[in-house]
């Protein structure tokens, strides 16, 4: 058997594999997404399909995801909580978060997600398993819950425990017990085992009033669109904006993770583009919005896939799933749907995932601050809370001014005299040096405590600046330094920076500051600085 071959039947397998899991969740995803059993469907061809055809990650699978649903929900709900417009509002949001991906990707914004920091993705990701899981109790009890805040559900379900239909919890219950245990035997899909079991005990189970899935139409309809009112467009935008870069960060973890894995190489903007398509066609047939899961992306890696052909081969098995067996789909209970998006988010509710910040004694309060702002604002405003809390907190570190003097160790080495207590000074000599880029935010108290120093060391007739931590130099920082360099002129102390980059360097040339020509800015250490052995720019 030929190496292409033995791929094409790996993928096939692999296709066969994680289609059982799948297609029950893109069917509890819809009702997580408050949308009829048939928008997962129609989203999971899509994705696959394009993805498949167009994508570049040998094992993403791309298809609804629990993080999308859950925000597609609380977005219509936001924006008309009529059940009627909702449907319309949710095709047009997707269809939005697609044009979103497309223009990002012909913009060539791959690195976008490189904006919300990885303890703000896990603490998001965090609260919004727990908001999820708490928001499918219900589904799974068969209680019929008035809140929908976390807290405020929370206490209900809590305060209405009578309420819960034993039948309902009995089955959901062993259904999570049932995906838990199978989960840890590798090719078997746990999700379509429950889920025919659940089938199976249907008629008994709808006797004693558990609720099953219904009626799922897959009649075809030709795409439609309706426009929405003219106030809603904004806030679709932002809504669309909000689901794209929930979407992207998630699917290019997933991507990125398994690429490393295998020693592929990534193109994020392709990925965009494909991942763009696949959210226009699930919205114009009225689907939820895609995304390249961790749960199926895993499955398919676990599954032994090689290619994209995995993908394609899996939509082809559910394709054939839907039309011989949708009579079936259509009896499977409601609580082994909760159970499955309950099993599918559990994967983020590991404690252990923060422990590394509490060791490194870093973004710890990022980290906590996204799961709060989750369970506190909700799904779209926990995290753009979380986002600005995360950016407050570099702005805070940025803007608090370090400022190091450093001394001589052995010929030519300068290092901090509080780090190295061995080093020396140089007489008639001040050597400084930022810990921090010169922005905006911090320039000023920085070079108010290059005067004081300058102050405390009267004998002091050279300032050496290092400032190898500036990238580029914006104009508050070039102002500020221009009323340094008049003000050390005005005590009759010269001025000379070392190590800068070539941006900075080109800011300041053009900037043109009397008292830091060009023979100023020229010295490529700071051993160059203190000799005066300046490089020779070239022209």
């Amino acid at each position: 058997m030929t190496t292409m071959a033995a791929s094409r039947i790996a993928d096939l397998l692999a296709g066969l594999s994680i289609a059982g899991l799948l297609l029950p969740e893109a069917v509890a995803y819809s009702g997580l997404a408050n949308l009829p059993p048939q928008a997962g469907v129609i989203a999971l061809f899509a994705g696959l399909v394009c993805y498949g055809v167009i994508g570049r990650s040998r094992y993403a699978i791309v298809t609804a995801t629990s993080s999308s649903a859950a925000v597609l929900a609380a977005a219509t709900l936001a924006l008309d909580g009529d059940p009627g417009q909702r449907i319309v509002l949710a095709s047009m949001l997707v269809m939005l978060t697609g044009i979103c991906f497309t223009l990002a990707g012909c913009a060539g914004l791959g690195a976008m997600s490189n904006l919300i920091a990885r303890p703000v993705l896990r603490g998001y990701a965090f609260g919004l398993a727990l908001v999820i899981a708490v928001k499918q109790w219900p589904h799974l009890v068969g209680m019929h819950a008035q809140q929908t805040g976390f807290l405020p559900l929370l206490v209900e379900m809590i305060r209405g425990i009578d309420g819960w239909q034993m039948a309902s919890f009995g089955m959901g219950a062993a259904a999570l017990v049932g995906l838990f245990a199978l989960e840890r035997i590798r090719h078997v899909p746990g999700a379509l085992v429950v889920i025919v079991g659940g089938i199976v005990a249907s008629p008994w189970l709808a006797a004693h009033g558990v609720v099953l899935t219904g009626p799922i139409p897959l009649t075809l309809t030709p795409p439609s669109l309706v426009l929405p009112p003219q106030e809603q467009w904004l806030p679709l935008i932002e809504f669309a904006l909000a689901l794209m870069f929930i979407l992207y960060a998630e699917s290019y973890s997933s991507i990125r993770t398994y690429a490393l894995k295998h020693d592929d190489s990534v193109q994020p903007n392709r990925d965009l583009l494909a991942l763009g398509l696949a959210n226009l066609v699930s919205g114009l047939f009225h689907g939820t919005p895609v995304g390249a899961g961790y749960s199926g992306t895993s499955a398919n890696d676990a599954a032994g896939a090689q290619s994209r052909l995995a993908g394609l081969s899996a939509a082809a098995i559910v394709l054939l799933l839907v039309l011989l067996f949708l009579p079936w789909i259509e009896r499977i209970p409601e609580p082994v749907l909760a159970a499955i998006v309950i099993h599918a988010v559990s994967k983020s509710l590991r404690v252990s995932l923060f422990g590394a910040y509490f060791r490194w004694r870093r973004d710890r309060l990022v980290a906590l601050m996204a799961v709060l702002a989750v369970l506190s604002f909700g799904v779209l405003d926990g995290l753009l809370a979380a986002i600005a809390f995360s950016l407050a907190m570099l702005l805070r570190t940025l803007a608090s001014p370090r400022l190091s003097t450093l001394g001589r160790v052995g010929g030519h080495d300068f290092v901090s005299l509080a780090r190295y207590p061995q080093a020396q000074s140089v007489p008639g000599l001040l050597i400084l040096r930022p810990e921090e880029p010169l922005f905006f935010a911090n320039a000023e108290p920085l070079l108010a405590q290059v005067r004081q120093q300058v102050l405390q060391h009267a004998d002091a007739k050279l300032v050496v600046l290092s400032l190898e931590e500036s990238a580029d130099l914006d104009s508050t920082a070039l102002e500020a330094l221009n009323e340094l360099s008049l003000w050390l002129a005005a005590r009759q102390v010269e001025l000379r920076v070392a190590r800068l980059k070539d941006a900075s360097r080109d800011a300041l040339l053009r900037a043109n500051l009397a008292q830091l020509p060009e023979s100023a800015l020229d010295y490529s250490s700071v051993d160059d600085a203190v000799s005066g052995n300046a490089v020779c720019a070239a022209p």
